[in-house]
């Protein structure tokens, strides 16, 4: 069971919070002129990576809010904790 730290609500069980996926996924700035291909690469395709993976988490049963979480796939340890917007952290 992971332990995050919401940063409004300070640290919770994971129960309270759902994942939204890998972070810092940049929407194509004209998404009318891409092709199939390239659309179905931007929706569906991500690095999967094993180790050190950035991620959208939302604390759903708590202040609703957005954040992003440094998180390794491998021990599910919590790294970092940081706002929407800011650039991922080295770890």
């Amino acid at each position: 069971m992971l332990l995050i730290d919401c940063p409004w609500c300070g640290p919770r069980d994971e129960v309270e919070f759902s994942c939204g996926g890998e972070a810092h996924i940049v929407r194509p700035p004209e998404p009318a002129n891409l092709s199939d291909a390239e659309w179905g690469d931007y929706v569906f395709m991500r690095q999967n990576r094993k180790g050190v993976h950035y991620e959208r988490w939302c604390h759903g049963h708590g202040c609703g809010r957005w954040f992003n979480v440094a998180r390794d796939t491998v021990s599910h340890q919590v790294l970092a904790v940081y706002a929407m917007g800011e650039a991922p952290p080295e770890v």
